[in-house]
């Protein structure tokens, strides 16, 4: 059975809210209830959200109690602590511990092949469907995928981004993926800032991460041995983040694991930014109009 996991516990930051939960639908659906539309489609059979404690009582109201009428859901909450034995959370550290843990987080919820997602991102049905099929005819417990979109397609006019920039060999298989988390528009291409502070040049053609993954659950045991490590190495920096992209490159480069990428015909959009809002609602109403999506999602569907 397929599971898709939605990342849904990010604070939001530069966007001052909960994005999870912003109508951008024609009958006021959120880009969550068009992943899980999407990930249904695909055959997927179970959602697992992977939320902060403080929001679980209204997303499970606002957004939960549609969902749970037309597929198995599950919650889980990331959070700061527990950590394993000899390890605690820095003082003055108040965001999770990044993407990698949340994924982590999902364990107990996770018994077989799983999709893994951001709550705010908008990847399309080709995307899912593409990953659904992979799933289906994945059986070896160390082969993983990416969805790869091309940068361009995926940078904000509104601010930075953070991508995780992939090298893909010739064989289509992921090399590395590496987390850039200042990323901005220029010119015909982009840039992003590195860690000495300096601006270094994109094409704009490059493959990114969206945080679109297809995992086995082999991952589980992987992950948590690597976030001993980061926290070893790290967990002492309360802003230091533990990235998907980050773990799979490390895999990968020793041996332990594959991961294909698979291209996808989508343009993904997202609500990083609130103005960026009205141009998401703009984007469903086209889809809508085009017959890819009802106007009420899930009309009839229950």
């Amino acid at each position: 059975m397929k599971t898709l996991v939605v990342l849904a516990a990010g604070i939001g930051s530069r966007y001052g809210g909960l994005k999870q939960m912003e109508p951008v639908g024609p009958s006021g659906e959120f880009i969550l209830d068009y992943s899980v539309f999407d990930a249904l489609r695909a055959g997927f059979k179970k959602v697992v959200f992977v939320i902060r404690r403080d929001i679980e009582t209204p997303f499970r109201a606002c957004l939960g109690a549609r969902l749970e009428q037309r597929v198995a859901v599950a919650y889980v909450c990331q959070e700061l602590a527990p950590l394993p034995a000899g390890f605690a959370a820095p003082p003055g550290r108040v965001k999770p511990w990044g993407t990698a843990h949340a994924v982590l987080s999902a364990a107990p919820a996770v018994d077989g092949p799983f999709a893994v997602v951001n709550a705010d991102d908008f990847y399309g049905r080709a995307s899912y469907a593409v990953l659904g099929e992979f799933l289906d005819r994945t059986t070896r417990p160390t082969e993983y995928a990416l969805v790869g979109f091309t940068l361009r397609q995926t940078l904000s006019e509104q601010g930075r981004v953070a991508r995780g920039v992939c090298a893909v060999g010739p064989d289509g298989l992921l090399r590395a993926a590496v987390e850039r988390t200042r990323i901005e528009p220029r010119g015909e291409g982009a840039r992003y800032l590195d860690q000495d502070g300096q601006w270094r040049p994109l094409t704009g053609d490059e493959t990114v991460s969206m945080n679109m993954w297809g995992f086995q659950p082999s991952l589980f045991a992987r992950l948590a041995a690597a976030f001993e490590a980061f926290l070893r190495e790290r967990g002492a920096d309360p802003a230091a983040e533990f990235y998907i992209p980050t773990v799979v490159t490390a895999l990968i480069a020793r041996g332990a694991v594959t991961a294909r990428v698979l291209a996808t015909p989508e343009r993904w959009f997202g609500v990083t930014y609130p103005l960026e809002k009205a141009a998401v609602a703009a984007s469903i109403r086209e889809l809508v109009r085009a017959g890819v999506y009802p106007a009420c999602l899930w009309e009839g569907s229950a």
